[in-house]
C-alpha cells in the first residue's frame, strides 16, 4: 500500500480514470440505495437489511472485510474498518443512516423510491437525509482501493439502522453492545454539514455542525373525572391538557447563547461585515439576526431551547368525556440547557397534568479550534475557495448523540456544493427530496481530500 495521500502510480499520481469511476459510482450507489426501500415509520417494520447487505457487498469488493450487526431480525448495521499509515493516530468514525423517513408517492411529482436520475439531479428519499452520504463514502473508499491509497488515520466505516426513530437498534445497539469496533475512535463526521448555504450577495458559507441541540420527546397525561358530556365537568382531562398545550405552544424561551452559537454569530457577524461584539453583555441577539438576513436561519433555531406540540389522543366518543388525554411534545435541548427545561415543564403543565420522557438523548458540543475542523476548511476551501466555512449548531440531532456515549465528539460534516435557490434544510423530510450530480461530485472530492489529511 502506498503512504497516506498517496497513490499506487508513478510520481504518486493517481491512475487516469480512477476519479471519473468514483464520480459516476456515487451517483449510481445514491439511486440504487435509494430505490431499496428503507422507511422507519418507527413502528418496528422496518427493514434496513437489504440496503446492509448493498453495502457490505460494495465494501467487500473494495478489500474490505465489512461486519453485519442485528439487535432485532432485519434491523442490520453494518461497520468495517480501514486501517491508517500512522498506528499512533486516533482513529476517525464516518458514520451514516440506511434508513430514511416515509414518503406518500401521491405528495411527489417523482416516485419517492425510485432513484431517477434526471436533468442533473437524483430524486428520491433518501437522496439528502442521508444516503448520498452513506454514497460518498463507499466512492472514495472504492477509489482508494483501486489506487492504493491509505488514510493517516484509521477510520471506522458505520452504517446504522433506526436512526429515524430512537436508533435503538442501530448507534446505540452499536455504542452500547459492540464498542470494541470503535476502539481508537476519538471524532466521527456524519450527516448534515458542510453544504452550501447562499447568505445573499453571492456570499457562499460552508456550515460545518459542532454541536446539536438534546431529543427532550415528552408524553403529557391529564387526568381528570370521566362523565356524560353534557354534564358540568370541572374536571375534564381533555381541557386540562388542551390548556397544558396551549401554554407550551405560547411559551418565549429565554436566550442561551451556547459556544457553538457564539463561535457563529461572530464569524456571521464579520462576514456580513457588521461592528458588532458578540460576547457584550446585554447582546441583542434577535437584532443581530435581523441583521445577518438569510443566515440567521443558521442560527435562530438554535439560541433557545423549544418545545413544540405534536399529538394529541383523548376519548372514544363525542358525548363521553374522557378520564384522561394524552400529547406528545417534541422537545429540544441546548447544552446546559436541561434544569431550565424541566423546571419550565413543570410550570407550563401545572397541576393537573403529568410529564415525562418518551426520548431522551444528550446535547453535544465540538470544539471549533480543533486540527479536524481545521482540516474540514482546508478540504471546503481547497474545492470553493470562495467559499467561507462557519460553524453552526444542529436544532435537532443524529447518531452523534449515541456515539458520544464512547467519549467519540462528533461533527457534521457531508460536502455539498448546491445551486442557489436549492432549499437544503426544507428537503430533510420533505416532498421531492433530491440532489444534484454536481454536488455528489464536489462531495466526493472534499471528502476524499479531507479523510486522507484529517
Amino acid at each position: 500500500m502506498a503512504e497516506a495521500g498517496t497513490a499506487a502510480g508513478p510520481g504518486g499520481e493517481q491512475p487516469p480514470g480512477a476519479d471519473r469511476q468514483a464520480l459516476d459510482e456515487v451517483v449510481r450507489f445514491t439511486s440504487e440505495l435509494i430505490r431499496i426501500d428503507t422507511s422507519n415509520a418507527g413502528d418496528g417494520t422496518c427493514r434496513e437489511r437489504p440496503a446492509a447487505e448493498y453495502v457490505a457487498e460494495r465494501l467487500a469488493d473494495a478489500g474490505l472485510e465489512p461486519t453485519l450487526l442485528e439487535r432485532s431480525s432485519g434491523r442490520t448495521n453494518v461497520v468495517a474498518r480501514i486501517e491508517g499509515t500512522d498506528p499512533a493516530a486516533d482513529a476517525l468514525l464516518v458514520h451514516g443512516h440506511l434508513d430514511v423517513v416515509p414518503a406518500e408517492p401521491v405528495d411527489w411529482s417523482v416516485h419517492p423510491f425510485s432513484g431517477e436520475v434526471r436533468d442533473g439531479v437524483v430524486w428520491g428519499r433518501g437522496a439528502i437525509d442521508m444516503k448520498n452520504m452513506d454514497a460518498m463514502v463507499l466512492a472514495v473508499v472504492r477509489q482508494w482501493a483501486r489506487t492504493g491509497i491509505r488514510p493517516r488515520r484509521d477510520l471506522v466505516l458505520a452504517f446504522t439502522a433506526d436512526e429515524e426513530a430512537s436508533a435503538e437498534d442501530g448507534s446505540g445497539f452499536l455504542a452500547d453492545h459492540h464498542p470494541g469496533l470503535f476502539e481508537g475512535c476519538t471524532e466521527g463526521i456524519s450527516e448534515s454539514g458542510a453544504f452550501t448555504f447562499h447568505a445573499g450577495g453571492g456570499l457562499r458559507l460552508y456550515p460545518v455542525a459542532a454541536g446539536e441541540r438534546g431529543t427532550a420527546w415528552l408524553t403529557l397525561t391529564a387526568h381528570g373525572r370521566a362523565g356524560h358530556g353534557s354534564k358540568v365537568n370541572r374536571e375534564n382531562a381533555v381541557s386540562r391538557l388542551a390548556a397544558a398545550v396551549a401554554r407550551i405552544g405560547a411559551h418565549s424561551w429565554p436566550l442561551r447563547l451556547t459556544p457553538t452559537v457564539r463561535a457563529a454569530l461572530r464569524e456571521l457577524a464579520t462576514l456580513h461585515a457588521l461592528d458588532v461584539d458578540v460576547e457584550a453583555p446585554g447582546l441583542d441577539v434577535d437584532a443581530l439576526l435581523e441583521q445577518l438576513g438569510p443566515a440567521a436561519k443558521l442560527v435562530e433555531p438554535t439560541v433557545r431551547n423549544s418545545a413544540n406540540p405534536t399529538m394529541l389522543a383523548a376519548g372514544y366518543k363525542v358525548n363521553v368525556i374522557p378520564g384522561s388525554a394524552v400529547a406528545q411534545v417534541d422537545g429540544r435541548v441546548l447544552p446546559g440547557g436541561e434544569a431550565e427545561f424541566r423546571t419550565t415543564l413543570d410550570a407550563l403543565t401545572g397541576p393537573d397534568v403529568d410529564w415525562e420522557y418518551h426520548h431522551r438523548e444528550v446535547a453535544l458540543e465540538a470544539p471549533v479550534d480543533s486540527p479536524t475542523y481545521a482540516a474540514m476548511r482546508a478540504a471546503i476551501e481547497r474545492f470553493d475557495p470562495d467559499g467561507h466555512v462557519v460553524p453552526y449548531c444542529m436544532s435537532g440531532g443524529t447518531d452523534a448523540k449515541q456515539f458520544s456515549r464512547l467519549g467519540i465528539t462528533g461533527y457534521g460534516f457531508s460536502p455539498l456544493k448546491l445551486p442557489e435557490g436549492f432549499d437544503y434544510q426544507a428537503l430533510f423530510h420533505g416532498v421531492d427530496e433530491c440532489v444534484p450530480v454536481e454536488g455528489l461530485h464536489f462531495g466526493v472530492r472534499v471528502l476524499d481530500h479531507f479523510l486522507r489529511a484529517a
